[in-house]
C-alpha cells in the first residue's frame, strides 16, 4: 500500500497530504519510536527555488532525490538533521519533508534522547523529530519501506481537515515564499510554530 500512496504517478502535493496520519517508526537496539506524521512540506525539485534541486543541480549530497520515489533523502541544517522522502522518478527530484509527529510509540526513549526537554517540544519539529526517532545520516539513500526507519499505515489516523500554510524558513524566494506547500492536521498540538488557540484539545485533529 505505501508503494501505491508514493507512486511516482502521483503528484507531490497530493503525496504530501496523504502522508498526514502515517506513522513513522525507527527501530533501534534501544527499541521501537514511532509517530503519527501531523506536518509536512512539498518540494517540488527543478522549479522551486526552495529546493536543494532547483534548475536540476546535481551534487553527491544530492544522489538520493534522483533515486526511486520512496527513497529517504536526509542532510544537516544548524547541526540538526531532517528527514525527507523522495516522491519523483529518478528524472524528477521532488519530495516531502517531515516536520512534525506525534509521538505513538517509545515515549521512555523519546524522554531520554530529549531531556530536558518535555511534551510537545519534544517532535513538534523537523531537527526534533529525527532527533527522538534515533535517525542518522545512515539511513540516507535506505527506502521507507525496507530499513530500520519505515513509513506504514498500520494504525493510521486521518485528519478532520488539512489545512495549506506557506512553508516555514525560506524567505527571498520569490512566489515560492508564500506558495501554500506546508500541510498540518489542523487542530494538533505537535504542529510546530503555532498558537495554542489554535489546538482541538478534544480529538487532536484526528477524525474519530
Amino acid at each position: 500500500m505505501m508503494d501505491t500512496l508514493l507512486s511516482s504517478d502521483r503528484s507531490t502535493v497530493e503525496i504530501a497530504q496523504d502522508l498526514l496520519g502515517c506513522v513513522l517508526q525507527k527501530e533501534t537496539h534501544s527499541g521501537l519510536v514511532a509517530g503519527w506524521i501531523v506536518d509536512v512540506e512539498a518540494y517540488l525539485g527543478v522549479e522551486d527555488l526552495a529546493s536543494h534541486s532547483y534548475g536540476g543541480k546535481r551534487t553527491p549530497r544530492l544522489r538520493a532525490q534522483y533515486s526511486p520515489p520512496g527513497t529517504i533523502y536526509i542532510y544537516q541544517m544548524r547541526g540538526h538533521l531532517l528527514l525527507n522522502i523522495v516522491t519523483g522518478d529518478t528524472q524528477t527530484p521532488q519530495g516531502v519533508m517531515i516536520r512534525a509527529l506525534q509521538p505513538k510509540t517509545g515515549l521512555t526513549l523519546i524522554n531520554q534522547r530529549r531531556h530536558p526537554i518535555t511534551g510537545v517540544d519534544q517532535v513538534n519539529g523537523p531537527g526534533k523529530l529525527t532527533q527522538a526517532l534515533g535517525i542518522t545520516t545512515e539511513d540516507y539513500g535506505t527506502h521507507i519501506t525496507e530499513g530500520p526507519l519505515q513509513l506504514t499505515q498500520n494504525d493510521r489516523r486521518f485528519p478532520q481537515k488539512i489545512v495549506a500554510l506557506p512553508r516555514i524558513g525560506i524567505p527571498n524566494k520569490g512566489e515560492w515564499t508564500n506558495k501554500k506547500l506546508r500541510f498540518v492536521v489542523g487542530g494538533n498540538p505537535y504542529i510546530s510554530k503555532q498558537s495554542k488557540y489554535k489546538v482541538n484539545e478534544e480529538t487532536n485533529g484526528w477524525s474519530m
